[in-house]
């Protein structure tokens, strides 16, 4: 009986399959690429962003819309946005601007960034800013500026009623804006409503009330809507998006100005090589019931955005380890200790119990056998023990007694995560980056004197735009 690695693959799963394969000498390739050539020249833990897988994931959601469309006859138009707080780098934002794209903000600090893509000539005027999220007054004032500026297309999405008056004050020139719908969250969840967005029951009358009759100043053109959850072929999903095209419906007969629904949310990405997911069935059938509920309401067609963050970044990155000891801890556990740490490096691992695709990148031909991969921080959750499609992770040993795998075994056993290219920088905080792109809030210190008085003193500032567009490659 064959125990190798490789049998066990294949045993299991098709392969080789879309961006994995293996070399002439089985070492693992991740779209095409040479990963132990490029362990070989940079060493080990590395990261690793492919940027071609970018543009490969836009241009085919382009192309299913396009063909969704075309089989229903749909009238509207599609635009792609790019969820900035996905990964925020300008090696990754830039990437995605050359495919045609547009942008979608969550926070003040966004803003700046679409300053700076300006400046370089990555976007114009014309460009989409969809700007989602909770504005404080440092947010709101950026967003004016921006419109008063020129941009022709920048788009508030409104989180509650009150923000409708920041632009009001502050904006010069007609706009547009949009009204994010509250969702209703999971069963799973504490709590019933999203905190984010306006209340369906209550949007049609904050329209009649605030917006309807000032046509001359601004506009709603978009209705809003985001789960957590991303887009799924489930009750959940179709009962909350269902929710947003009867809303539409009934607010497009009196406001003829309204012209777009944004989906939100998101595809899922491959988390393991038994993944499936039909995005072509699932694009066919929120576009066949977008035009379903038209047609019943006798009203047009809106125009159909989206705001693929992880779908766009996810699977362009891979972190690569070593397996640098092995531990036998009791009669049935066997560690694997990496050279890194799962909680800086992968904190969604860590924090929401995310699984990542993992592949170890040689010593294929050698019998595998179930183990735990542990970090090297001192902190006990520091580990990695389950795959996406089972509660074990199966990896070679790290020797074989096969005279023909002498060269592989003097070799460390590499292992690789892939698809890892959404929000793990943030989280982690890499290099002072957070979520979101939130500010490092002023840290103040209280101590007492020689003479017993407290005394306070500012040992660092709030965090500012500037040093983030530094760290993500914007100033130089």
């Amino acid at each position: 009986m064959n125990n190798s690695y490789t049998s066990l693959v294949n045993q299991t799963f098709h392969f080789p399959q879309e961006g994995f394969d293996q070399n002439d000498d089985g070492y693992l390739q991740f779209n095409g690429l040479d990963i132990k050539a490029l362990i070989d020249k940079y060493g080990t833990p590395m990261k690793l962003t492919y940027l071609p897988k970018i543009g490969m994931q836009i241009n085919k959601a382009k192309k299913m819309f396009a063909a969704a469309f075309k089989k229903h006859k749909y009238e509207g138009e599609y635009y792609y946005c790019y969820c900035t707080k996905s990964s925020h780098f300008s090696f990754i934002v830039e990437e995605a601007l050359k495919h045609n794209i547009h942008l979608e903000t969550s926070y003040a600090y966004d803003i700046e960034i679409v300053n700076r893509l300006y400046e370089r000539r990555k976007i114009n005027k014309e460009t989409y800013i969809i700007c989602n999220g909770y504005k404080q007054k440092g947010y709101t004032s950026r967003i004016a500026k921006l419109i008063n500026s020129g941009f022709k297309n920048v788009i508030p999405i409104l989180d509650n009623k009150e923000e409708l008056q920041a632009y009001k004050r502050s904006v010069k020139q007609p706009f547009r804006l949009g009204i994010r719908v509250a969702a209703e969250e999971e069963p799973t969840f504490p709590f019933y409503t999203s905190r984010l967005g306006i209340r369906a029951k209550d949007i049609l009358e904050f329209y009649v009330d605030d917006i309807e009759g000032y046509e001359d100043r601004f506009q709603l053109k978009m209705l809003h809507i985001f789960l957590n959850k991303g887009i799924k072929d489930d009750i959940y999903y179709w009962s909350e998006l269902n929710k947003i095209i009867n809303l539409y419906c009934q607010l497009k007969k009196i406001c003829p100005e309204l012209d777009s629904i944004n989906i939100g949310g998101g595809f899922p990405i491959k988390h393991s090589l038994g993944f499936e997911y039909d995005y072509q069935f699932m694009i066919n059938e929120i576009v066949g019931n977008i035009k379903k509920a038209c047609k019943k309401a006798k009203v047009p067609m809106p125009n159909i955005y989206t705001e693929f963050g992880s779908y766009t970044v996810g699977e362009s990155m891979a972190h690569i380890y070593s397996v640098v000891g092995q531990k036998i801890q009791n009669d049935r556990e066997c560690w694997y200790m990496i050279d890194s740490s799962f909680i800086t490096t992968l904190p969604d691992t860590w924090g929401i119990g995310e699984k990542f695709l993992m592949l170890p990148i040689n010593k294929w031909e050698n019998e595998y056998h179930r183990v735990v991969l542990g970090g090297i921080t001192c902190d006990s959750h520091d580990y990695y023990d389950s795959e996406e499609h089972i509660n074990e992770v199966f990896l070679p040993k790290l020797a074989s007694n096969d005279p023909k795998t002498e060269a592989v075994n003097k070799e460390p056993l590499y292992v690789g995560f892939f698809h890892t290219g959404a929000y793990q920088d943030q989280i982690s905080g890499y290099g002072g980056i957070k979520h979101c792109l939130i500010p490092s809030p002023q840290h103040i210190i209280v101590e007492q004197d020689k003479n017993g008085k407290l005394v306070d003193w500012v040992y660092a500032k709030e965090q500012t735009s500037a040093s983030m567009l530094k760290i993500l490659g914007y100033l130089r």
